[in-house]
């Protein structure tokens, strides 16, 4: 069975404020068009390996678009994101809805808590451990609480590069229990958690120049990557590991301080299994 993403057309879309880094100097710079076209065309290569669910677009949220942000999915429940700024907190009561409307056991964390969902809450392929993001758009202290309500191992990952803001932008999970990565994005402790957890055979590091064209903010399902752009060194490292890469350009919404990853958000995660896992 193809895993479900759920996925919101970029009718609204544009830098219409400055929340992170990438949105510097494009205030106003972008093209919709364009956006359109790059997201469609994500879309149908993402429906050769998984089935796309939308949710209806709506004016005033033109980050909404960024639907890893939504909430974290584990089974039928959603942890429903509670955004650090303003301008995305408006987004909220739309993905609210639409979680609740298509049965899914919506949970809401405390509203003085900062956590943005699948952009800093990421499933390990091959542990049982969730790793979660924090530094700069959710609190540390969020580890606890989504550990509690889905019963899962959290491993907090200290950010420190305020341009990759987001878990999601350096650090991708792949399947087999690979991990694609950017060191530099971390700070010490916990770069010695993933160098612990994570056997050097299985970690992929990404040079600057990688990180910078968001090769992190990937999608993985199975053996297939899809990404905005990828150096030929990187590309065969993956291939090195059994993945096949798909590029295709999402320059429009990097100006917005996202890509492939951030424009998808997985709907079936489970548990991973005791032979996964072994």
């Amino acid at each position: 069975m193809k895993p479900r993403i759920l996925m919101c057309a970029p009718r609204h879309f544009e830098v219409a404020y400055v929340i992170n880094p990438w949105m510097e100097g494009n205030v106003a710079h972008g093209s919709n068009a364009a956006a359109s076209r790059q997201w469609n065309a994500l879309v149908a290569l993402l429906r050769r390996f998984a089935t796309v669910e939308t949710i209806a677009a709506a004016p005033g949220v033109p980050d909404m678009v960024f639907t890893a942000n939504a909430g974290l999915v584990f089974g039928r429940t959603c942890v429903l994101s509670r955004f650090l700024h303003p301008e995305r907190r408006l987004e909220e009561p739309h993905f609210e809805r639409w979680f609740a409307e298509h049965g899914f056991d919506v949970r809401l964390l405390p509203q003085d808590l900062r956590f943005e969902g699948a952009g800093d809450a990421l499933f390990d392929r091959r542990l049982p451990l969730l790793w979660m993001g924090h530094g700069h758009r959710t609190d540390a202290a969020a580890a606890a609480a989504i550990a509690r309500l889905l019963d899962v191992e959290v491993e907090p990952l200290g950010l420190v590069n305020p341009r990759f803001y987001h878990l999601d932008t350096c650090f991708c999970p792949l399947d087999g229990g690979a991990l694609l990565y950017h060191p530099s994005a971390f700070d010490a402790i916990s770069r010695a958690r993933i160098d612990a957890l994570v056997p050097p055979a299985l970690r992929i590091a990404v040079d600057h120049e990688d990180a910078q064209d968001f090769a992190c903010n990937a999608i993985n399902i199975g053996r297939d990557i899809i990404l905005n752009r990828a150096s030929d060194t990187l590309i065969a490292a993956l291939a090195a590991h059994g993945f096949r890469v798909h590029q295709t350009p999402l320059g429009e919404f990097m100006k917005a301080g996202g890509s492939a990853k951030c424009l998808s958000l997985k709907l079936d995660e489970a548990r991973v299994s005791a032979c996964a896992a072994a």
